[in-house]
């Protein structure tokens, strides 16, 4: 095996991607992965092809960026899946997609667990607006808490995830708990407790024996926000267990044997020190790792010409080019000599010499302004029209040979960085299947681009040229 080769060693187990998404007892793959490895595109050519396949499949997705609606012909995502047009159903498969609105998630959650008065009152506090918007985790805690309703719901056999992009690789596992222990800790029982203790009691259990952390907390929060907290608080007295319970049901989910989590990376060494965490992190977590999709890899159509024989044969041709220049004859004098006398003026040509002086001649206009006396609009070729006649040296063949060869040593350099870089997270992670994804010539904005992409999700590594 040559250090150019791109094909995945032998003993690196193959991610089979039709078997898993063939398999029924498959009903939930969750997409995770640095920000920017396509894990977007992924997901939606998960569900292109696994509907295709005769799966009826939701996909969900919290990227802001609405790029899996423009690429599935949808104006807009939003908070209720939306059925896919143009996805071939031969197969009795249907695929459906949303956009996670957490605020609209936090809603529900309110409305579902509380009678209508409790329900508008929380809904109309202004922390619980700013909770529900943009509390830290609260985007992670209600994707975990959408990807529940959606299994409870058992309307689709196949649920695909589509992560947050995060630096800090596993967030969307960390903020159910991180949420749910907020909502269920003792600051806020702290809170809670003038409310369920109530009137002059209440009162006089708030000033004897809070007065000095409700003073602190004011000062730090503000009065008035503190107000906020306490009623949202007493509001939601009977929804905080709900939190936690729900919190670990769908952490449970995501350990169960039919979840597969599909790390996707890009060939780069960041993107794969990211990839080994995610898999280490998951194996801790005791979640089910399916594999590694290893995205946008870089091919060739002639990998057998090494990056050393491409620039060996370019420099062998730039210093022939070289070489011929040096030997070239000089100019025939006499021809130049010729081509001086026929384009002199001739004297003794009388009111010949003076039309030509005025541009004018008996076959047409001769442009001396322009330098060009040999050229004329009539029984002549214009300058684009000789152009036309005019064919390539072998010496500018040769350049252009010799430029193709050097791109080609640097994408044969591309190819054995991106394997260099693969191989040694194999050689860490040797159990870990892996498939690769040849890169695509131009961005994936329809579902043409993502059958293409689902094709190369299930070929063997880098069969197609880029």
């Amino acid at each position: 095996m040559t250090s150019d080769d791109t094909t995945l060693d032998a003993s690196a187990p193959r991610l089979e991607v039709d078997s898993l998404l063939d398999d029924p007892h498959t009903r939930i793959v969750v997409c995770c992965g640095s920000g920017g490895v396509g894990k977007t595109t992924t997901a939606a050519a998960l569900g292109v092809r696994a509907a295709e396949r005769g799966r009826k499949v939701v996909v969900l997705t919290i990227d802001p960026a609405r790029r899996l609606a423009q690429s599935m012909g949808i104006s807009e995502l939003d908070n209720v899946p939306r059925q896919v047009k143009g996805v071939d159903e031969t197969s009795g498969g249907e695929l459906h997609a949303m956009m996670l609105d957490m605020k609209r998630t936090f809603d529900e959650i309110v409305e579902g667990h509380a009678d209508a008065d409790r329900a508008r009152a929380i809904l109309e506090n202004p922390f619980y607006q700013s909770l529900s918007a943009g509390f830290a985790g609260t985007q992670e805690y209600m994707a975990m808490e959408k990807l529940g309703q959606l299994r409870a719901n058992d309307e689709w056999d196949l649920i695909i995830v589509d992560t947050p992009p995060s630096r800090s690789a596993l967030d969307f596992l960390d903020a159910p708990k991180r949420l749910g222990s907020f909502l269920d800790g003792k600051f806020i029982r702290v809170l809670m407790a003038p409310a369920k203790v109530g009137g002059r009691a209440g009162m006089k259990f708030l000033n004897v024996g809070m007065s000095m952390m409700t003073g602190t907390l004011s000062k730090l929060m503000g009065g008035q926000l503190l107000r906020d907290v306490q009623t949202f608080v007493a509001a939601m007295d009977t929804m905080f267990g709900g939190f936690r319970t729900r919190a670990d049901a769908t952490y449970r989910l995501l350990q169960a044997p039919g979840t597969a989590f599909l790390v996707v990376a890009a060939p780069e060494r960041d993107a794969l020190r990211e990839a080994a965490y995610f898999v280490e992190r998951l194996a801790a977590e005791q979640m089910p790792l399916a594999g590694l999709v290893l995205n946008r890899v870089h091919g060739s159509g002639a990998a057998q010409l090494s990056a050393e024989r491409a620039l060996a044969a370019a420099e062998a041709l730039t210093d022939r080019m070289a070489e011929d220049t040096h030997a070239d004859p000089p100019a025939d004098a006499d021809a130049e000599a010729d081509a001086e006398a026929g384009a002199a003026p001739d004297a003794a040509a009388g009111p010949a010499a003076d039309r030509t002086e005025n541009n004018l001649e008996a076959n047409g206009i001769v442009d001396l302004d322009g330098g060009k006396a040999g050229s004329r609009t009539a029984g002549g070729l214009s300058p684009a029209a000789a152009a036309e006649h005019v064919t390539p040296t072998s010496a500018s063949a040769a350049q252009l040979a010799a430029g193709l060869l050097r791109l080609h040593a640097e994408r044969m350099q591309v190819l054995a960085r991106e394997r260099r870089t693969r191989d040694r997270f194999t050689a860490l992670h040797p159990e870990v299947p892996v498939t690769e994804v040849a890169a695509l010539p131009g961005d994936v904005h329809d579902l043409a681009g993502l059958r293409a992409i689902g094709d190369r999700l299930a070929l063997n590594p880098t069969d197609t040229d880029d």
